[in-house]
């Protein structure tokens, strides 16, 4: 009698979320997937949509390891996009919109990207890039294709009857996400399946999902590892999920939104979690809230205390981390978001860290050092930065940049960025990037930008000016002189004029000194 062993086919057993998707409109190919200003995904048609636009990609000459940009707002198109740029073993890399053509032309170059993937409205962006490089051949547009581009609905309707999706192993790049260093250049780092993989686990471990009666909900963009990270659970568990369109932030229309589709787990940044408490009308709502989750930027006490307090039936979550990491690195939960309030949680199980001084030393709870990390969250690196992915990665660990203290019982809390990164809005602002511009300025001698706390924006930067003898600098020239240069979330919005800039002595500015000399004048 044969002994012969049945060889299964990797690709069958793959564990990514294009295999997730393809199980879910094999099982239940009638439930939703997506909902979108009243409109229904079913897992059926994602799946068919995936495979139609991996194909079609295909036919285009994009192939295993190449990189398809997005720049889009939120819609389940986006989604169906990164999942068909990702069966062919592509990369997707998303940008974030609000930055400048010249900002984005350089992620463009470094990506080495010639196929774009852009929302209707933001394709005058893409004309405005294509001045600077010439990198992009081919545009792809959700809505109407004007000349020279092509309508993502018309390639979704190719035939794709022969293609076969190759074998995509789980330690394939699926993302670069690109993130900015203390260079003031932007650092793409490069997230793959198992990543996205471990990062669902530690969401549905955060949320405790346990069913698939719950309806997610998405209001972070999708350019933001906020955005992919935040849903990427729900492939696993085949649970709905409810995409809000980006633009101007309305609590009312979110609310409305939140009570319409019977919400129960939804995240957003400490800011808009401020209006969103002030709205009068929710004690009148009839709203599902089972896990209210905040993170990406710092959160009051005060606004802490007013979550728990408008959302009682609510557990608040906080989540911290960075998009090397996928992101989240720690979670703090239930009664010890009211036990420790103001630490960012314990790290969470699936990772190793430590936190240590500037020998590498460990330090013990109490004492402030640089928490580092290892895990299966962890990106494979920066994109064609083997220099910074070096030193990122010094010692085998990964170096986060992030100042925290520990408790006895391994609550964290955050101290200080050693990278002097300004998180404002839920966006992050670097320093060094915004410095090299203003130092341009004709008028500016020396300039630092450092983050002083806000209570609407967590943080808001701040600009510490010599003027030339002569000359007078203030915030609206600034603001001005950085115009298209850069977005208008990096724009200080606040400007204190000096004799002198605070310098160790090695040269180096001393951000410490200069918030402790904050005199806080006038912001716009």
């Amino acid at each position: 009698m044969s002994t012969e062993q049945r060889v299964i086919p990797s690709a069958a057993r793959r564990n990514h979320w294009m295999n997730q998707v393809a199980g879910h409109a094999s099982m239940k190919p009638d439930a939703t997937a997506f909902r979108f200003v009243g409109q229904s995904w079913t897992w059926g048609q994602v799946d068919s949509h995936m495979d139609a636009f991996a194909a079609a990609l295909q036919r285009r000459g994009v192939a295993a390891g190449d990189r398809v940009l997005l720049l889009t707002l939120n819609r389940p198109e986006v989604v169906e996009a990164i999942f068909g740029i990702n069966r062919i073993g592509a990369m997707a890399v998303p940008i974030n919109f609000r930055l400048t053509p010249p900002e984005i032309a350089y992620i463009v170059d470094d990506a080495d990207a010639s196929v774009i993937v852009v929302e209707g409205p933001l394709a005058p962006l893409v004309g405005a890039v294509a001045q600077i490089t010439d990198r992009i051949k081919t545009v792809i547009v959700i809505g109407e294709a004007g000349e020279g581009q092509e309508s993502y609905d018309e390639l979704i309707a190719e035939d794709a009857s022969d293609f076969e999706a190759p074998d995509v192993p789980e330690d394939t790049p699926a993302l670069i996400v690109y993130t900015s260093g203390t260079t003031g250049r932007p650092k793409g780092a490069l997230l793959d399946h198992i990543n996205m993989f471990s990062q669902s686990i530690t969401c549905i471990r955060a949320n405790d999902v346990t069913d698939e009666s719950d309806i997610a909900f998405l209001t972070a963009p999708l350019f933001h590892i906020a955005g992919m990270g935040s849903i990427a659970p729900n492939f696993i568990l085949g649970i709905p999920t409810v995409i809000h369109p980006l633009g101007a932030f309305n609590p009312t229309e979110l609310l409305d939104a939140w009570e319409r589709e019977g919400a129960t787990i939804v995240f957003n940044v400490p800011q808009q979690w401020q209006v969103i408490c002030a709205d009068p009308s929710i004690p009148s709502r009839d709203l599902k809230i089972r896990i209210a989750s905040w993170g990406a930027a710092p959160a009051s006490e005060t606004l802490l205390r007013t979550m728990a307090d408008t959302f009682p039936a609510a557990t608040i979550v906080a989540v911290f981390g960075q998009t090397e990491l996928s992101p989240i690195t720690c979670v703090l939960k239930g009664e010890d978001s009211h036990r420790k309030i103001g630490s960012v949680g314990r790290p969470i199980p699936t990772i190793q860290y430590r936190v240590v001084n500037e020998d590498g030393d460990d330090v013990a709870p109490g004492e402030v050092g640089e928490i580092l990390y290892r895990g299966p969250t962890l990106m494979q690196g920066y994109w064609r930065k083997p220099v910074e992915t070096a030193e990122a990665f010094a010692g085998g660990w990964f170096h986060s940049g992030d100042l925290v203290r520990q408790d006895d019982e391994g609550f964290v809390w955050v101290v200080d960025r050693k990278k002097d990164m300004i998180i404002s809005g839920g966006e992050n602002v670097y320093c060094a990037e915004v410095e090299n511009v203003l130092f341009a300025h004709p008028a500016i001698l020396d300039v630092a930008i450092y983050g002083r706390a806000d209570e609407r924006w967590g943080e808001i930067p701040v600009a510490a000016v010599v003027a030339r003898p002569g000359e007078e600098v203030d915030l609206a020239q600034l603001q001005e002189w950085l115009g298209d240069k850069l977005a208008r979330y990096k724009h200080p919005k606040a400007l204190v004029v000096v004799e002198a800039i605070a310098r160790n002595a090695g040269g180096k500015v001393d951000k410490v000194r200069l918030r402790a000399a904050d005199r806080q004048p006038t912001t716009v």
